[in-house]
């Protein structure tokens, strides 16, 4: 089963952000709590941690989309990553 990564609230006022760079790609393995992407506004620059550990799913947006506060940006698989991975 897959976890969903949402995007984390980033302040009182600010209700989106830009993803800036994803840190893990589809299939690499994930730690609890380790970043997985990276975000910005135009006040503050965040990394979002993985919500559980398991594998890389998809990303559902790409680098430079803008998305709101609490939007799902990616998955997360349970279970290991594939040998090679």
């Amino acid at each position: 089963m897959a976890s969903e990564v949402k995007v984390p609230v980033l302040g009182e006022i600010v209700t989106e952000a830009t993803v800036g760079q994803w840190l893990k790609q589809p299939g690499e393995a994930v730690a609890l709590d380790e970043p997985i992407a990276s975000l910005e506004t135009d006040k503050v620059a965040v990394e979002v941690p993985s919500p559980v550990a398991g594998v890389m799913g998809q990303h559902i947006v790409k680098e430079g989309d803008t998305v709101s506060v609490g939007a799902v940006i990616a998955t997360i698989e349970d279970g290991v990553a594939p040998a090679g991975a």
